[in-house]
């Protein structure tokens, strides 16, 4: 392993993934192993592994979690507090100027060009990053097998994520009856100071929407932190689904219409970061239709804020108090092996998630067909997408074949995205 990082070092790291998370939580993942594990060797496989397990049985966006945890597991609790915020802030801020932009304009279509060639880069890299990582995290028989199995489940049928983990977790506990490998050189952090770590992140995350209640009990942004706060607590799933109950609530209380949702959903697929920073618009926007015309840009950018804050502040929590908890069952059989096979079926859930976004990209329409519990998305051949088809092809060829480095490989595909647009109308 390299030698450990200075915080300073991290920071521009942190900094840098922030700026160039597109793709979700596929792209993301694949961007800080690429990263962390690959190029720094800061964390070695099995930590990486190991740590991308717990992130995902926990609620929230795994990614940012995971970012959290890598900056703590090298410089404690100041080192997770610079790499989560820093992995959010770029794309926050995106979406914070998109969001003024959008109730100002309305809809931005500026962007697709452009966003177009960045999409197909994403391909490529987490292309490149499943491969790699199916031959660690999903070694072995039992590896391989759980995570075919888990993107079966996920692409073919009606299991929802949390149950597909769990299952992970509960076979290779039940494996670890037998006998399993043993991290021997564990250095678990001391669990002195994880009760502390937990009270002031909770009272951190809680105060503001305590705060906005006392003031203003009934106001729009009192509800936008109660219930995104609430939402942290049970997101399991990723993104898209905490955005069916986000939309359900958005029409209740009057923030945001279905159209404007798909709107927002559409800008924060343009910035980096997590695509939960969807909530940053609705929070923005329902902010500014229920503030008083004369503050309705302050209002709307606490309502951003605090939608982001609720969002975000829990994974901190999380890993501080849970992190060296977890760290320790790493001596233990059965809680290895359970992890071993979370952190296998993973590699299923970038598979799944992988082509749900490239079918996509390459279709512009599609159906989805159900039989029972199965289920299946069938793309529309007919409406395949000639600029998305040659510009995912030069991404990989860009990646696989000249291993262009990531900010080279970015900046030609976006450019490439605008050319197409230009040259080939679209």
């Amino acid at each position: 392993m390299s030698t450990a990082p200075s915080l300073r070092q991290a920071c521009a790291l942190w900094f840098k993934v922030g700026c160039l998370g597109f793709g979700g939580p596929a792209g993301q993942i694949a961007l800080l192993h690429r990263e962390v594990v690959e190029r720094r060797g800061w964390v070695d496989e099995d930590r990486f592994a190991h740590a991308l397990s717990f992130c995902m049985l926990l609620p929230g966006p795994e990614a940012q979690q995971l970012a959290t945890w890598l900056g703590w597991r090298l410089h404690g609790v100041r080192g997770g507090l610079a790499a989560g915020l820093l992995f959010v802030l770029p794309g926050l801020a995106a979406m914070l100027g998109l969001s003024a932009l959008y109730v100002v304009h309305g809809q931005a279509r500026w962007a697709a060009p452009v966003l177009l060639g960045l999409k197909a880069a994403v391909v490529a890299l987490v292309l490149q990053a499943l491969l790699r990582m199916a031959g660690r995290a999903a070694r072995g028989r039992t590896g391989a097998v759980a995570a075919i199995l888990a993107f079966l489940a996920l692409t073919f049928t009606i299991a929802p994520f949390p149950l597909v983990i769990l299952a992970a977790g509960l076979g290779g506990w039940l494996w670890g009856a037998r006998g399993g490998p043993i991290a021997a050189d564990v250095e678990a952090p001391p669990l002195k100071g994880a009760g502390r770590a937990a009270l002031v992140c909770l009272a951190a995350w809680l105060g503001p929407v305590a705060l906005a209640f006392l003031l203003a009990p009934r106001s729009a942004l009192a509800q936008i932190g109660a219930v995104f706060s609430g939402l942290a607590v049970v997101s399991f799933g990723g993104a898209y689904a905490a955005l069916a109950y986000v939309g359900q609530v958005s029409g209740e209380l009057g923030w945001l219409t279905p159209g404007q949702m798909l709107d927002g959903l559409g800008l924060a697929e343009t910035t980096p970061g997590p695509l939960v920073l969807v909530f940053v618009f609705v929070g923005f926007v329902a902010a500014w239709r229920d503030a008083d015309p004369a503050l309705a840009w302050p209002m709307a950018v606490l309502g951003g804020l605090m939608a982001a804050w609720a969002t975000f502040a829990p994974s901190f929590l999380w890993i501080f108090a849970g992190g060296p908890f977890v760290e320790r069952l790493r001596v233990h059989a059965r809680a290895a092996a359970a992890l071993s096979w979370v952190g296998a079926a993973v590699v299923g859930v970038i598979a799944s998630l992988a082509l749900w976004f490239a079918v996509h990209l390459l279709f512009r329409t599609g159906n989805e067909a159900a039989w029972g519990p199965f289920r299946a998305t069938l793309p529309d051949l007919a409406s395949l997408h000639p600029a998305a088809l040659g510009l995912v092809a030069l991404a990989c060829g860009l990646t696989f074949a000249i291993r262009l480095p990531i900010l080279a490989l970015v900046a030609v595909m976006m450019l490439a995205g605008a050319a197409c647009s230009v040259f080939l109308g679209g």
